[in-house]
């Protein structure tokens, strides 16, 4: 690790500080400050990206470069984004063996471009973790997404969950996303992490493999 660097990436420079200062921030005559640097390196092991997107195609341009691994990807969102966004970017860049996703809701259009992206083979298999008021409260959710996700091989598990988390991988990486959105649109500010690691997909999977469904 002692080799590795770990890079904070800024978006923007910070606004001039305000012409009243207190005695404090007045720095020395002889003092010289060092200036403002858009990166910093110390000796650890991946590098951390940040980006702000107030739409999806806006989310999708800023995305588009290579992942590494090690690396996460930090996002601060409004507008039409919400946890599918994520995934989308991951599919941009390669085809996944394999993915799950949980979420408290979702819409029926989300399921549909599951299901597309399942028959198409962009994704091969998907396990599904839905909160407990899923079968409830979006029946007609429900009932087309358990025999989408059971036709290629998924699962579909009901219990107390409120985790919005995708992992996955494919011939290129392994990654995981955190959100707070779930997977159906609102307007609100969410915010977002993709991580290409293996040990965190490993992570997830073992402990969404261990659920037992309410719905057997």
């Amino acid at each position: 690790m002692e080799n590795e660097d770990f890079i904070l990436e800024k978006w923007e420079v910070p606004q001039e500080q305000s012409e009243t200062m207190n005695d404090e921030a007045i720095p020395e005559p002889d003092e010289q400050r060092p200036k403002q640097r858009r990166s910093t390196n110390i000796k650890r092991r991946h590098q951390s990206t940040y980006r702000r997107a107030f739409s999806e195609t806006q989310l999708l341009d800023i995305c588009d470069l290579p992942f590494q691994d090690g690396d996460s990807y930090h996002f601060i969102t409004g507008g039409d984004v919400d946890a599918l966004s994520y995934l989308k970017i991951i599919l941009r860049q390669q085809d996944l063996e394999y993915c799950l996703f949980s979420t408290w809701c979702m819409a029926s259009e989300d399921i549909y471009q599951m299901q597309d992206w399942l028959e198409s083979g962009k994704i091969k298999k998907m396990d599904a973790y839905v909160g407990e008021i899923f079968p409830g409260t979006y029946k007609l959710e429900y009932a087309l997404l358990r025999p989408i996700i059971e036709a290629h091989r998924g699962r579909v598990a009901v219990f107390r969950n409120h985790a919005k988390i995708f992992a996955g991988y494919g011939d290129k990486f392994y990654f995981g996303i955190e959100t707070s959105a779930n997977i159906n649109t609102n307007p609100r500010r969410e915010n977002a992490c993709i991580t290409i690691d293996r040990e965190l997909f490993e992570f997830y999977k073992e402990s969404f493999d261990g659920i037992i469904s309410f719905d057997k």
